[in-house]
């Protein structure tokens, strides 16, 4: 099938990348010239593991190719998948001129009929908002359009694997027509008859898909309701920790039990620094807005939210605890990225940390294996190193604030060499206290009892 991509972020990547390798023709464009200029020149303008070589042998086959030209992929394709940005506004609703300026291009430039489907996250009814607009622009009263809606269950650090091999497929219709073709176009992973590129020795034994066709606006309200399920564990999570904390009880053992329970799961239930990214953050805010402009008071989610945020301030008071006095500490930063295996910096709670900490005048040095770069344009006072142990050096304390597993196989015996004074904060709850403490080291995390106030009890 001729498919056309519309923006290429990380959805639109490894959307048209993986559909490219699963045999479709792809064309992919953006209004970022500089981006479509990076792709062009055979480059990846993001890190996302496996995308690459996905993207390379893509295009060496012919089937994937870019343009700075939406007009071209509007005309080159049956099928369009919108994947432009949906930030937040102030109100936290969330910005839809992205789409409304493609959906305008679309109706403009479309010269035989189209299926239109939405692979952005966007409130509820935008599909109908799509419809309306793709008809009020059309140049050709001959051209029909379809629109459908598609969310991406895609998490960054696993998105090709995740697209290649997904749980299930959603897919919102209002017709048969556009049902059938989007069947079409994922048929190669719901029958599993493909070589997938990223396991050239044999793809990983697993069912296949589910393909669940929900109405339009069904679709639409799945992503925010999945994305701010997994925002509420993870604060759910937190507050267990803080209550660990104040019980001397283990927060690792409490939700590991919970998580054995088959209707509650052990994913999201880490406690911690709290959730950021592009996503979960943005996702839950555009979910309370649309729920209040309904009519129905989505408290629960707002109080998520806060206790997301409280997360810096706690982790803060715990820094300011250890050290007494912030102000000319030389203080160690290990991660910047807001989860491992990116260099998406979007909204990532390290980054805030960074801002405070520089702002209450501490001297701030900071590492990260892929975000340094990005982190460069948006972080000042700090001094960004490209070698954690040279961050280390003289510091006064090391905060663990993305849990890539470089830092967990860290020689930390050098570490506690090189440090002024050996005290660690792991915001992540990364590392084992009980090496840390064999190591030498003062160690704090989330709702992990003092080891030393352990043996006292377990003494009594």
């Amino acid at each position: 099938m001729r498919i056309a991509v519309i923006g290429c972020g990380y959805v639109g990547l490894v959307t048209g990348s993986c559909l490219a390798a699963v045999g479709h023709e792809v064309v992919a464009t953006d209004n970022d010239f500089a981006r479509i200029a990076t792709l062009l020149a055979g480059r990846v303008p993001i890190h996302e593991p496996g995308l690459d070589g996905v993207m390379e042998r893509a295009r060496n086959s012919g089937r994937l190719r870019f343009t700075m030209d939406c007009g071209e992929a509007v005309r080159a394709s049956d099928a369009l998948f919108i994947c432009v940005g949906t930030p937040p506004l102030e109100s936290g609703e969330a910005d839809l001129s992205a789409i409304d300026n493609v959906a305008r291009q679309i109706a403009s430039e479309a010269q035989s009929p189209k299926l239109v489907i939405e692979k952005s996250t966007v409130p509820a009814s935008t599909g109908e908002q799509l419809q309306r607009t793709l008809a009020a622009y059309g140049r050709d009263s001959s051209v029909s359009f379809r629109v459908a809606s598609n969310p991406e269950f895609l998490r960054e650090g696993t998105a090709v694997s995740d697209f290649l091999h997904p749980d299930r497929i959603v897919v919102g219709v209002n017709d048969a027509e556009s049902e059938q073709q989007l069947r079409e176009i994922y048929q190669p992973l719901l029958s599993g008859a493909f070589h997938c590129p990223i396991h050239p020795s044999g793809c990983p034994a697993a069912d296949a898909p589910i393909f669940l066709v929900t109405t339009l606006t069904s679709a639409e309200l799945i992503k925010h309701a999945s994305n701010s399920f997994l925002g509420l564990k993870i604060s759910y999570a937190n507050v267990i920790a803080d209550l660990c904390e104040k019980l001397g009880g283990n927060v690792e053992e409490v939700t590991r039990a919970m998580g054995l329970d088959p209707r509650i799961g052990p994913q999201f239930l880490n406690a911690g620094l709290g959730f950021g990214g592009f996503c979960l953050p943005k996702d839950i805010q555009a979910f309370v807005r649309l729920a209040h402009r309904h009519g129905v008071e989505f408290s629960l989610l707002k109080e998520a939210e806060q206790i997301n945020k409280r997360r810096i301030d706690k982790f803060l008071e715990k820094v300011r605890h250890a050290l007494w006095v912030v102000k000319d500490k030389k203080i160690g930063v290990l991660g910047l990225a807001f989860k491992p295996n990116t260099d998406d910096i979007r909204f990532a709670p390290a980054i805030e940390v960074v801002r405070r900490l520089v702002a209450e005048g501490a001297a701030v040095r900071a590492n990260d294996p892929v975000a340094i770069e990005r982190a460069s344009g948006v972080l000042s006072g700090a001094t960004l190193l490209e070698d954690p142990y040279e961050v280390a050096k003289g510091a006064d304390a090391l905060l663990l604030l993305t849990e890539w597993s470089d830092y967990r196989d860290l020689d930390w015996t050098r570490v506690y060499s090189l440090m002024a004074r050996p005290l660690v904060l792991d915001a992540r709850n990364a590392l084992a206290p009980e090496k840390m403490k064999a190591h030498g080291f003062e160690y704090h995390s989330f709702g992990r009892p003092d080891l030393k106030a352990k043996a006292a009890l377990a003494s009594f």
